[in-house]
């Protein structure tokens, strides 16, 4: 084991030592007003650290009332800890992950230098914003490309956009391990979102390759950097892994963005040659491919309260996108009596308060006519409805507007449920419209079901989650979270494809989509040596 890597475990082994004695009631630590307790970091010990530096007093419980605790019982406890340690960290050498196997240099110090370096790399200049094929993005293909290749991968550009990293096998007929996530953001992002995932892949890949081990694969195992997953360009998501997977039309090449640039243009701008045919040759054949795995940040705070940097994601919800046009009258602010107008402004405001209640509760809204009968109540707990996006016109002061739209973005676990929704939704909008006389359509402009992940990955990655953990001081004895995902992701197109597993991250707060997105530097270690664990189960047995 490299010496300063030992000394960094015997010395955080010693806080936990010290810490779990406290927890007993052997040794209690008092800091400041407030009595510390465990942070529940398994990799990080750092507010462990500055409860001992900032400690005030250490008591030894007993009868009830606190004793000193002399410099004689201390010294004995910290050798008690030390002998401890040895025999924890002796262990911990015989794992098959430990000594120089925990690589900390490639899957946390440089995997975190990369992630915030390609978080620099947008197209605006006080926010991240990277989508679909823009200048940003290609910048950030070309780093991606070049970090593939120093991990042992050979890599090309398909003709969506899509990054691949491939390394063979001794078989060369096996099917493929796909590992990958999306390089494009949302408007003002944080730097974890899609990165993460296809930092941590590139990262296992080069621990195989300087260990040695590249050449021992039974499978090939092939890192995908998605060009689009999000979909803000052209309101479509998952145009890359949906084209790898065949779920994507070629009609698709003829939407516009708000430039009234098709997909096509901006394929063809950027030097893919994308025509009908060469679309075709993008998408995979299932024959093929073994299975996909996706690591990302959860993007919600259930491991952060449950204290647990990893977590196994057993399915997605499914998600409709619609976009709701209410067309009025537009006249003069100043003109025009209240009981006058057709304002679809205040229509559409209607429209919207209709939304939440419905969301919030489903039972109190839905009719169960034909459309929603047999929608049983506990199947409506996951569903969440988001109006993210309003426009107007002519959008002036003094004008009442003529056209209001707005995005409808509804998510369940439930498939039924979901449509049960939108029905209910849609028939609702129809007689609000109706009653304030303005005109309403409604345009579906996404729809993807619920995905289920397979349970063979799913187990696999959660031992891989407990054998990374095993080979570190912070052992994991508890099983590992299961967690159900209400974004969606590019497991969710791929699943069209093959079999499909993900491995959530914990993230601050569970805040996404946002510049205070922050995932801790141990927690990309975690997801690295869980995700290396997994690919030795998987690719070199």
């Amino acid at each position: 084991m490299d010496t300063s890597v030992s000394l960094l475990l015997r010395y955080t082994c010693i806080i936990n030592v010290l810490h779990r004695l406290s927890r007993t009631g052997i040794v209690f630590i008092f800091s400041g007003p407030k009595f510390f307790r465990h942070s529940s970091l398994p990799l990080s010990t750092r507010p462990r650290l500055m409860a001992l530096r900032r400690r005030e007093t250490i008591f030894l419980l007993h009868g009830g009332k606190p004793l000193f605790v002399n410099l004689f019982f201390l010294i004995s406890l910290l050798l008690a800890s030390v002998i401890l340690c040895e025999e924890n960290l002796s262990d911990t050498e015989s794992e098959e992950i430990g000594g120089e196997e925990l690589f900390m240099d490639i899957l946390r110090d440089e995997a975190v230098a990369r992630i915030y370096q390609l978080g620099k790399v947008s197209d605006a200049d006080s926010y991240l914003a990277r989508t679909f094929l823009s200048s940003a993005s290609m910048k950030a293909m070309n780093l991606i490309q070049n970090w593939m290749e120093d991990a042992g991968l050979k890599t090309w550009v398909d003709y969506m956009g899509n990054i691949h990293g491939r390394t063979e096998a001794k078989n060369s007929s096996a099917e493929a391990l796909l590992i990958g996530s999306h390089l494009d953001t949302v408007i003002d992002a944080g730097i974890f979102d899609g990165s993460l995932g296809i930092i941590c892949a590139i990262s296992a890949v080069e621990a195989l390759k300087v260990s040695g081990k590249l050449g021992e694969l039974s499978r090939p195992i092939e890192v995908i950097a998605f060009s689009d997953e999000e979909g803000v360009r052209f309101q479509t998501t998952f145009l890359g892994s949906a084209a790898m997977a065949g779920i994507l039309p070629v009609s698709v090449l003829n939407i516009t963005d708000k430039s009234g640039v098709t997909v096509q243009d901006v394929l063809w701008t950027n030097s893919f040659k994308t025509t009908e045919e060469a679309f075709a040759k993008v998408q995979y054949d299932p024959e093929s491919v073994f299975g996909y795995v996706e690591v990302h940040i959860e993007q919600g705070p259930v491991l952060e309260s449950l204290g647990y940097p990893l977590g196994v994601v057993k399915g997605i919800a499914g998600q409709t996108r619609l976009k709701v046009m209410v067309e009025g009258s537009q006249g003069h602010a100043g003109t025009v009596p209240m009981f006058m107008r057709r304002d679809p402004m205040v229509a559409a405001s209607a429209l919207i308060i209709l939304l939440e209640g419905l969301c919030k509760h489903p039972q109190r809204y839905l009719s169960y006519d034909d459309g929603c009968v047999g929608v049983p109540t506990e199947s409506l707990a996951g569903l969440v409805c988001t109006v993210g996006e309003i426009s107007c016109w002519p959008s002036a002061s003094n004008v009442i507007p003529g056209k209001v739209n707005f995005t409808v973005d509804i998510r369940a676990m439930d498939d039924s449920s979901r449509e049960a929704i939108i029905a209910e939704f849609s028939k609702r909008v129809r007689q609000i419209c109706r009653n304030r006389m303005v005109n309403c359509s409604i345009e579906h402009k996404h729809d993807a079901k619920a995905t289920h992940s397979s349970k063979e990955l799913s187990s696999e990655l959660s031992q891989a989650v407990h054998s990374a953990m095993s080979g570190t001081p912070w052992r994991m004895k508890e099983e590992v979270p299961v967690l159900m995902s209400g974004a969606g992701h590019d497991a969710m197109a791929m699943s069209h494809l093959t079999r499909v597993g993900m491995l959530f991250v914990r993230c601050r707060g569970g805040i996404s989509h946002s510049s205070d997105e922050h995932v801790l530097d141990d927690d990309v270690w975690a997801a690295g040596l869980a995700l290396l664990q997994f690919l030795k189960k998987v690719v070199l047995n």
